[in-house]
């Protein structure tokens, strides 16, 4: 035989859901922007180390090989590939190609294109 007394099922109502999820959804809002410069910064400091890298090669591949200031770069990659631990760049992760100048100053270059898709960042882009 079954009393009269009704049992009361803990459970959440609609309301507390919703309030749950516009949290969740306020907090991704105010989340996403962040990873998103967090990675453009990133991006932007993987380039320079990049350019670094293979602008420190090509200083040691013209100290190496008597190179004066003003001598072509360009056609000379596989040459310099040599003195670098992971393959030759011609392009960036952006996919932009950098810039080959000549020995000595402005020998090389990341691309305006490149600049410009990071900039507001807070990359420092120094010589390069």
């Amino acid at each position: 035989m079954r009393c009269g007394v009704a049992r009361k099922v803990a459970a959440f109502t609609l309301l507390e859901i919703l309030i749950i999820v516009a949290i969740i959804g306020l907090l991704a809002v105010l989340a996403v922007p962040t990873f998103i410069k967090a990675r453009k910064v990133s991006q932007g400091r993987r380039i320079v180390n990049d350019a670094r890298q293979q602008d420190t090669a090509i200083s040691q591949w013209a100290f190496d090989n008597g190179k004066k200031d003003g001598d072509a770069v360009a056609g000379n990659e596989t040459l310099i590939q040599t003195y670098l631990k992971v393959p030759w760049k011609s392009v960036d992760l952006l996919g932009n190609s950098y810039v080959l100048g000549a020995v000595g100053t402005n020998q090389f270059k990341i691309s305006d294109a490149t600049k410009s898709a990071l900039d507001g960042v807070g990359v420092d882009w120094g010589a390069y």
